[in-house]
Parts: C-alpha cells; sequence; structure tokens
C-alpha cells in the first residue's frame, strides 16, 4: 500500500474494473427507495399524505440533482481525478441518506434526494470513464455493461429491503431503509482507496512515473519494461501532448459536422430509454397494480418484487449475447415490444376500468374491480414489459454510448499486434456529458409527471408511452447504425460511409478489419512517421 493502492488488486482486471460499478449502483438503490413506501401509511402521515403533484416533485428531485452532477462531473474528474472523484461520490450519497432518514418535512427529504442525485450524477458518468482508462480493451465492454447490471441490483436490494421493514409500524418502516442505503456508498468510498488512480490523469497532470506503476501492475505483472505497459504508456503520452497543443476542447466542438451526429443520435438513445416507460413500472409500479386492482399492501408488495428480480434475471443475457445479437436488432425489438405491452395495458384498463377509490389514495383514481381475468392480464403485460427493457434496451444504452463518443483522436495500433489503446479526451468527456445531462433532464420530467398524468388522464399515460416506443422503433430504423464487434476506430469507419437516415444499408461487415488490413495499416503509418522524420531532419 505504499503507492497509495494495492497492487494484488490492480493486477485483477475484473475486479479493478468492476468494484466501481457500485456507483451504478446508487441510482437503483434511489429508485426503490421511494417506490417501496408510496402506499406506507407512515410515510404518507410523515410528510403530510403528498398529493400526486407534490409525490411527483419530491421523485423528481433526484434527477434534478443528478443532472447537476452530470454537468459537473467533467470538471471534478480533471482537477481531482478519476480516483477521487468516484470516492466523492459516495460521501455526497451519504450526506443525502442521512438527510432523507432524518427528514421532518417534505422540503428537508427534497434537499436530501437531490444531494443523493447530485451523487448519482457524479457517480453514473465517472464509473465509465474511470473503467475505460482502466481497463483492457478486450474486456472493457463487458465491464461497462456491469454498470446497468449493477442498477437492476441496487433496485431489488433495495427494494426488499423496503419490504422486510414494511412489517415494522411506524416511522422506522422508511426511516431504516433509507439509512442503510448509506452502507454501498461507504463500502465504495473507502474500497476505492486500495485501487489506482487512471493513469492517463496522471500523465495529464505531470506524473508519469506513478503512471507508469500503475500500468506495469495493471497490464505486465509490475513489469514496467513490458512491451504492452510501454506501448500504452507512449501512446498515452502522445494523446496528453496533441491535446495540450491543440488546446481545450468546449462543448461547441460536439456541432462540428461529423461530430454533431454522433453526438446527437447519443442524446436521442438517452431520451428515448426514458420515454420508453420504464420509469412509470420502476418509480411508481405500486400505483400501476393499485390501479390494475390488486389490493392489499404486502399483495402490491410481493408483486411488485417479481418485477425486480426480473429486470435483475433478464438482464444477464444481454450482457452475454449482446456482441453477437447487435446492437440494432436489440433496440429494434425492444422498442417494438414495449410499445405493445404498454398499448395493451392502457386497452385493457380502458375497457374495464373507471373512476374510483383506492384505500391510501389522496384523489380518485382509474381501478379496475371485479375482474380478476383482466388484473392478472395487467400484471403479466407489465412484468414482460420489463423484461422486454432488461433484455434489450438497458443494456445497449450502457454499452453503445462509449461507441458513438468522440475520442480526441482515433485509436492508435500497437506496431503488427493488433491491439488498439484508446485514451479519453476531453471532448470525449463533453460528449459523454451531453449524453448523461439529456437523460437526467427526462428523467427529472417524466418523474414530475407520471403521478399527475395518472390521477388525471389514467389509462391515456400508456398509450403515451406506448406511442413513444414506436416512434422510437422508426428513428432507429432509419438512423441508428449497428455497431457491434467493431473498435472505436472501425466505428468511424461506420458513420463515414454516411448513410445517416438509411442505417440499414450500413451492413454489418462495415469497417471490419483483417489481421492483414492491420499490418498494412501499421506499415504505412510506420512509413509515414519515418518520411516525416526525414523531412523534419
Amino acid at each position: 500500500m505504499g503507492k497509495g493502492y494495492s497492487a494484488a488488486i490492480a493486477a485483477n482486471p475484473y475486479i479493478v474494473g468492476s468494484f466501481a460499478c457500485i456507483g451504478g449502483g446508487l441510482f437503483g438503490l434511489d429508485i426503490s427507495s421511494m417506490s417501496g413506501v408510496l402506499n406506507n401509511p407512515a410515510y404518507q402521515i410523515q410528510f403530510g399524505y403528498p398529493s400526486s403533484n407534490a409525490q411527483g416533485a419530491i421523485v423528481a428531485a433526484m434527477p434534478a440533482g443528478s443532472f447537476v452532477g452530470a454537468l459537473a462531473v467533467t470538471k471534478l474528474a480533471d482537477r481531482f481525478g478519476r480516483k477521487q472523484t468516484v470516492i466523492l461520490s459516495g460521501w455526497i450519497w451519504v450526506v443525502g441518506s442521512i438527510l432523507q432518514c432524518a427528514s421532518v418535512n417534505r422540503g428537508m427529504l427534497v434537499v436530501g434526494r437531490i444531494v443523493s442525485g447530485l451523487a448519482v450524477g457524479i457517480a453514473s458518468s465517472i464509473v465509465p470513464i474511470y473503467q475505460s482508462e482502466i481497463t483492457a480493451p478486450a474486456i472493457r465492454g463487458r465491464l461497462v455493461s456491469m454498470q446497468q447490471w449493477a442498477t437492476t441490483w441496487g433496485i431489488l436490494i433495495q427494494y426488499f429491503v423496503e419490504f422486510g421493514c414494511s412489517y415494522i409500524n411506524g416511522k422506522a418502516s422508511f426511516r431504516i431503509p433509507w439509512g442503510l442505503q448509506m452502507i454501498p456508498a461507504i463500502i465504495l468510498s473507502l474500497g476505492m482507496m486500495l485501487f489506482p488512480e487512471s493513469p492517463r490523469w496522471l500523465i495529464d497532470h505531470s506524473r508519469p512515473e506513478e503512471a507508469l506503476t500503475i500500468l506495469a501492475d495493471l497490464h505486465g505483472g509490475g513489469d514496467p519494461n513490458n512491451s504492452l505497459v510501454q506501448l500504452e504508456y507512449h501512446e498515452i503520452q502522445e494523446q496528453v501532448a496533441l491535446e495540450r497543443e491543440q488546446g481545450a476542447k468546449s462543448y461547441r466542438d460536439l456541432f462540428k459536422p461529423g461530430i454533431f451526429r454522433r453526438v446527437t443520435l447519443g442524446c436521442a438513445l438517452q431520451m428515448w430509454s426514458q420515454l420508453s416507460g420504464m420509469n412509470i413500472l420502476m418509480y411508481y409500479i405500486i400505483y400501476v397494480f393499485e390501479g390494475a386492482g390488486l389490493t392489499g399492501r404486502r399483495a402490491n408488495l410481493i408483486a411488485d418484487s417479481v418485477q425486480y428480480v426480473l429486470n435483475v434475471a433478464l438482464t444477464v443475457p444481454a450482457i452475454i449475447y449482446i456482441d453477437k445479437w447487435g446492437r440494432r436488432p436489440m433496440l429494434l425489438t425492444g422498442t417494438m415490444l414495449m410499445g405493445f405491452w404498454l398499448m395493451l395495458v392502457g386497452g385493457l384498463q380502458g375497457h374495464f376500468g373507471h373512476w374510483g377509490e383506492v384505500e391510501g389514495a389522496q384523489s380518485r383514481v382509474w381501478v379496475l374491480t371485479g375482474n380478476d381475468h383482466a388484473t392478472k392480464a395487467i400484471i403479466v403485460c407489465s412484468y414482460l414489459f420489463v423484461c422486454s427493457f432488461a433484455i434489450t434496451m438497458g443494456p445497449v444504452c450502457i454499452v453503445d454510448i462509449p461507441r458513438r463518443n468522440i475520442p480526441d483522436a482515433r485509436p492508435r495500433k500497437s506496431g503488427l499486434c493488433g491491439h488498439r489503446q484508446v485514451v479519453v479526451g476531453p471532448r470525449c468527456h463533453n460528449a459523454h456529458g451531453a449524453h448523461a445531462a439529456v437523460n437526467w433532464v427526462f428523467n427529472f420530467a417524466l418523474a414530475w409527471a407520471v403521478p399527475p398524468s395518472l390521477s388525471t388522464i389514467a389509462y391515456k399515460t400508456y398509450f403515451i408511452f406506448g406511442t413513444f416506443n414506436f416512434a422510437a422503433f422508426i428513428h432507429i430504423f432509419f438512423c441508428f447504425p449497428e455497431t457491434a464487434q467493431r473498435t472505436l476506430e472501425e466505428v468511424e469507419d461506420v458513420f463515414a460511409q454516411g448513410h445517416a437516415f438509411a442505417a440499414w444499408r450500413v451492413t454489418r461487415d462495415v469497417g471490419k478489419k483483417t489481421l492483414e488490413d492491420v499490418k498494412a495499416e501499421a506499415k504505412h503509418e510506420i512509413h509515414e512517421h519515418e518520411d516525416s522524420v526525414d523531412e523534419k531532419v
């Protein structure tokens, strides 16, 4: 630990790349920390029986804070380092959890959720950056996709904590779960002290010796003279020097031709993931099942827990087979299925439901009564919707966004071995920040809007989100090219093909390179470099 981290931990690529995913789990904790208490009498009494609009504002406070955190993460990560920013996000989450746990009124609860949201916005943005700069390219995509799985686990664990505490009478039934959610953040912040800083950040801050030592521990068994370590070390140095020559990148760069298309597609993917309606089933599943006629608080909680288990389980095959199935087919299949299930839920509720009263609700709701078959059909359709999201759009949004980001320079090849080294620069940070900001803006808007929508237009809410999914299907079909099984450099070749509104014309072999192609390009680069040296001489 004289180095400031554990060399043994750094040598294990899966540990060093996956531990920070706890930061992604914080978002999951927050989602179910609210969904599990919406029909809790003690919660309702403590916070004055919040109306649908007030409850929407309480829930939306978290993504409001996350929006600020996502915008601030670039400055924080560049000034303090990736590792320290991850640690900071954990301690901010602890402060937010304390405020929520001790809340005596809505104002204090909202402030606590804003602070927790700030932590989520920072963590959800910095963790993929840290992973991309600390892990080997061969396993980078797999580890980044773990971020989504960590979120599903956070939702599941916190929900079962909420469910267990629901048997406690009084305020402890919601205060204990809100207090216990500090534990993962404490583990994250303390545990990250055993992990190394990003070598790229160290080189960018004139600490090359430390960067070389870390690269040796990460990829060379502690040997700084290892060929791969030396390659990565010199490539990062070259990239950092290039960035300094070109000057700092700004958000205006994202509007340049060629770059703008990729940024807008990434932002659109984040937008469609929020407009898919998954927020309804995550934040407000209790309201959905109450409207479906599922009576009894405990019965509702048990039924809700099934969908969270499905969310965790169905994410696994997507992580394993995402490169084989392809991003484009997964997105097209997912949006079509999700739209179908939501239309079916809306149709069943519209045909069999009516305005009525539900115990504990502060206003009338659209509810099914006396029709057990329709109730079960709505619950099953809700489960199938969650499965459709978990196995398609959920993981794709996490894995595909970095592939649509823009590195500051093309990834370099290591001679004849074909290894690709990617270093993340300011322009890529700004693109990632733009994507995250769009995600949190729509999350905020929908978290606030859904409760009033369910209490006013009722079942028509599902038709609106179903229509969004069909619109996403059309947009993806025409504009989103396939990027599966391609390096970041090959993705650039995909977008260079054009076909901005005919994405299906970009076949899966576009941009793919054989070993011979890589060797030829490497030799060409060597000759260009030699010619450049001769000219300078």
